[in-house]
């Protein structure tokens, strides 16, 4: 303890006697934080929740997302889709504001919760608010044309469903008027025939419009906002009101430490030289 001690007083010692130097490698670190303080364009960041849209009517088995999440990300991420997005937005694909989108853009998915958490910086706030607004927008875009088609088919389904079942609710009366009418005829043999034959088709009517009700209410409770739905923002877009880079605090910190870092360095080596 006593040589730890009195090593820790001969580096005091050494510091006080090279303060200038010291201070020489502190002020150079100061300086270079400074100066990057200055030059460093700001950039603020946005970050957004997307949730991959649904089609509810998808055969059994299959994914019922509009575009598999894995795809969806590999979507994003290439260059074909960030240039479009670019050029939605009114930037061109080869301005510095454009290479910092693309360099920026992450992507963080939460496959078990269907959302996609996007961040992308810019130069401002408004333009980073633009920017991944307009790739949510492309997004959805390209999803709206995915799921044209079967939504198209499930809607067609559910007419004929409901024509089939207009026609079977319209069969299943004229028979009951048939069956009313005959009983009140004359209980002969054909009549009671008739009856029978009446009374089976009436019950296998019944069963037909039993299912398609079924079908009908499947089909509607499919198509609802519950499974079936656009790619969205379950959020809205959220960009902090302070820059993202260069940040002012974290940039003085490092020029602190490394600062009395140099500073140190620089008084022990002078130490070892005046020695020497």
């Amino acid at each position: 303890m006593k040589q730890d001690d009195v090593y820790l007083v001969d580096i005091w010692r050494i510091f006080v006697r090279e303060w200038r130097w010291f201070a020489i490698g502190l002020l150079i670190a100061l300086g270079a934080a400074f100066a990057y303080s200055l030059v460093a364009k700001p950039q603020w960041e946005a970050t957004a929740w997307i949730q991959v849209g649904q089609i509810g009517p998808a055969p059994v088995g299959q994914d019922p997302k509009v575009e598999p999440f894995q795809r969806v990300l590999m979507r994003m991420q290439t260059l074909t889709f960030q240039n479009d997005v670019l050029k939605s937005a009114g930037f061109s694909i080869d301005t510095p504001e454009a290479n910092l989108y693309r360099k920026s853009l992450k992507l963080d998915p939460e496959p078990y919760a269907n959302l996609i958490k996007v961040t992308i910086r810019a130069r401002s706030q408004e333009q980073a608010t633009q920017l991944i607004t307009a790739t949510v927008a492309q997004l959805q875009d390209i999803h709206r044309q995915i799921e044209a088609l079967p939504l198209k088919l499930a809607h067609e389904r559910l007419d004929e469903i409901q024509a089939e079942l207009q026609s079977a609710l319209a069969d299943r009366d004229r028979l009951q008027t048939i069956a009313l009418s005959g009983n009140k005829d004359d209980a002969g043999s054909r009549a009671v025939t008739d009856s029978t034959l009446t009374t089976m088709l009436l019950a296998s009517k019944d069963e037909a419009i039993r299912a398609l009700q079924g079908a009908k209410s499947e089909l509607l409770n499919r198509l609802s906002p519950n499974y079936t739905y656009d790619t969205s923002l379950p959020w809205p877009v959220y960009v902090p009101s302070r820059q993202a880079s260069p940040n002012l605090a974290l940039t003085w910190g490092a020029g602190i430490f490394f600062g009395f870092f140099l500073g140190g360095v620089a008084a022990m080596l002078r130490n070892a030289y005046r020695r020497s």
